[in-house]
């Protein structure tokens, strides 16, 4: 028997998932790892932990499936983006620890951009707003602020890459240094309309060519594992970046195709073919993942925190002993009696883009309970997403009828239909939600030959679906409610 293996290395765990030809899971396996927070608005990674969840992961997933690494056909490997690694070239060891995706240290970095006027240029070249986001700032700061690295670039010793590069140059014993377009599109360093590192970019942020990984399509043999480190020689056949392979997984294949992912943040993506649409709302354009060697263009609106949120009331807080609880005391209340939770902690992605503001809780009083605040956070998931949904529709010019949903927060039944009534679309929640790591898996099957195009849409499975039915004035009036705390969120 062979099966696709998917390694969907995340924010905050890593997951490896073995899949049979009926795209059902038949072994699966998860680890959480530590988040590092040197300062307040910095987060990083240990690259050990990433590695080492990834190889544990592959184990225990191989086990539970009651497989071999031999009957592995073929890796998709998806990914945590922008997250950024430097690593010397001869040694493999890393320089520093790995800069997620969330950290804010470059953001005075990224405001000088803007000041000093570089934003249209950046955006025109790769559909991105300068922000402390985007992985060419975190290179540059590892580069001037670790001792010697800047010097070891120039010479060719240190190579960066986004996390799929790292575990595929681990997992390969250095034989691999590649990326897909999807991962390369983050960077802020990689134009999307020649599909090539940007000469002009880098030198902007002063970041050696030497550098950078090779850059191929989503969907494409990019090397075999090494047998001394996973046990075969497997063909890796499929990468992209976490958002990206959601989006495939759910086959988002067509022009206007919505999907939103509830993990540790939203994001929310729209299939745009080959056009390349101009946001005005505070949105980027970005590449999609296909079976293609052209890849599609993408819109694309992300909120930093979501399901950070939750485990922040579970964490700090202790209001919730587990995520699954915060749907049941949600439900002990009507409303938030007027509270609202803006999770501003570090800072507001699209359409805000403001690293500056921080999170409240506003309209608390004397008889705002602990269930209103549990309802307040759920909610406030909703309300970013429906911030984006707003944006994406005026950008694309189209109605977005119906949202494709997945990630750990999509299972929150109660925050589904508030979704569904606040934004005023029909929600789909597939029967298998682990669809990033789905979309991985298709994209490797479909190189190796495992699957053929036609046969993905059969292997979808069911679909549950929420309904709006809030009335437009009630509405209308909780939207209002929250511009007014963005609002207040933003004073600093």
């Amino acid at each position: 028997m062979c099966y696709i293996l998917s390694l969907d290395q995340g924010t905050t765990s890593t997951r490896a998932i073995v899949f049979d030809q009926y795209g059902k899971i038949v072994g699966k396996a998860q680890q959480e790892f530590a988040q590092i927070y040197p300062r307040a608005g910095w987060v990083e990674h240990s690259p050990r932990d990433i590695i080492g969840s990834a190889m544990g992961v592959i184990a225990e997933a191989l086990v539970r499936a009651d497989a071999d690494i031999s009957d592995i056909a073929a890796i998709g490997i998806t990914n945590q983006r922008e997250t950024t690694l430097v690593w010397d070239r001869k040694t493999g060891r890393p320089v520093a620890n790995a800069i997620v995706w969330q950290c804010r240290r470059t953001a005075p970095l990224a405001e000088k951009l803007k000041e000093e006027g570089f934003a249209p240029f950046i955006y025109e070249r790769t559909g991105l707003v300068p922000d402390a986001y985007f992985s060419a700032t975190k290179i540059k700061w590892i580069l001037d602020n670790v001792h010697g690295a800047r010097e070891r670039a120039e010479r060719g010793d240190l190579i960066f890459g986004t996390v799929d590069t790292y575990l595929m140059w681990r997992l390969s014993k250095g034989r691999i240094f590649a990326t897909d377009y999807t991962n390369a599109s983050r960077t802020m360093l990689f134009n999307i309309h020649t599909l090539h590192w940007d000469e002009e970019l880098l030198k902007l942020f002063d970041i050696p060519a030497c550098m950078l990984p090779t850059v191929q399509p989503s969907s494409s043999f990019f090397g075999v594992t090494d047998k001394d480190v996973i046990g075969a020689e497997i063909p890796v056949c499929g990468v992209a970046g976490d958002q990206q392979a959601s989006l495939f997984g759910h086959l988002c294949t067509k022009v206007g195709d919505v999907k939103n992912t509830y993990g540790t943040g939203c994001f929310l993506l729209m299939n745009t073919g080959d056009k390349a649409v101009v946001s005005t709302n505070g949105l980027v354009t970005t590449l999609g993942a296909s079976d293609g060697e052209k890849p599609p263009f993408v819109l694309e609106g992300s909120v930093f925190v979501a399901g950070a949120a939750i485990q922040w009331l579970r964490d700090e807080l202790g209001l919730i002993s587990s995520a699954a609880e915060s749907e049941a005391w949600a439900h002990k209340v009507a409303d938030t009696a007027g509270v609202y939770l803006v999770p501003a902690f570090t800072g507001l992605g699209a359409p805000y883009w403001d690293a500056s503001a921080r999170g409240i809780i506003s309209g608390v009083t004397r008889g705002t309970n602990k269930a209103h605040i549990i309802r307040a956070v759920l909610e406030s998931i909703a309300y970013q997403t429906e911030d984006l949904v707003s944006a994406m529709q005026k950008d694309a010019g189209l109605r977005v009828n119906a949202l494709r949903v997945d990630g750990g927060a999509s299972q929150n039944n109660f925050l589904m239909k508030f979704q569904a009534d606040i934004s005023g679309v029909e929600i789909e929640r597939p029967e298998i939600t682990e669809t990033t790591a789905l979309g991985a898996a298709y994209l490797a099957g479909l190189n190796a030959g495992y699957w053929k195009r036609s046969e993905l849409d059969g292997l979808r499975g069911g679909v549950t679906r929420f309904s709006p039915d809030m009335s437009e004035h009630k509405r209308r009036e909780k939207l209002d409610g929250w511009a007014l705390a963005v609002s207040r969120a933003r004073l600093r």
